[in-house]
């Protein structure tokens, strides 16, 4: 999909790209940016992405950011370290049980990894998300 944002000083700073991307969050935008460059910044597409229903959202002012959440399904050890209580040795549990498993079916399913219990557990609820 080859559009680009109309060169203009109101399409500067950063979007956020959720739905059917790898890595939902949010990623540099400059003017001139095309949908097809920030959609690669964000992993490119999962299978199931509909591209002809691509959606752009505009906030109004004041309105409240959405903070970036991690996909536990698929962030590589350095993103999962980002969230509270993470460090090296449990974000290597968390892939190494999602490579066993086959990946978690909901967020709540972190807690089955050793190590991540419930008081852990509260503080990253709202940082973690897991893609269909």
């Amino acid at each position: 999909m080859e559009i680009s944002l109309p060169s203009s000083p109101e399409f500067q700073g950063e979007i956020y790209l959720g739905g059917a991307v790898i890595n939902p969050g949010f990623y540099p935008l400059e003017s001139g940016d095309s949908i097809d460059a920030l959609i690669q910044a964000a992993g490119g597409t999962t299978s199931n992405a509909d591209l002809t229903n691509v959606k752009l959202y505009i906030p109004t002012a004041g309105e409240g950011e959405q903070p970036q959440k991690i996909d536990i399904n698929r962030a590589e050890a350095w993103l999962l370290e980002t969230l509270p209580g993470i460090g090296q040795s449990k974000a290597q549990a968390i892939i190494d049980y999602r490579q066993k498993i086959g990946g978690f079916r909901n967020i709540n399913d972190i807690t089955d990894v050793q190590g991540i219990g419930p008081a852990i557990y509260e503080e990253i609820k709202h940082r973690i998300t897991v893609a269909d």
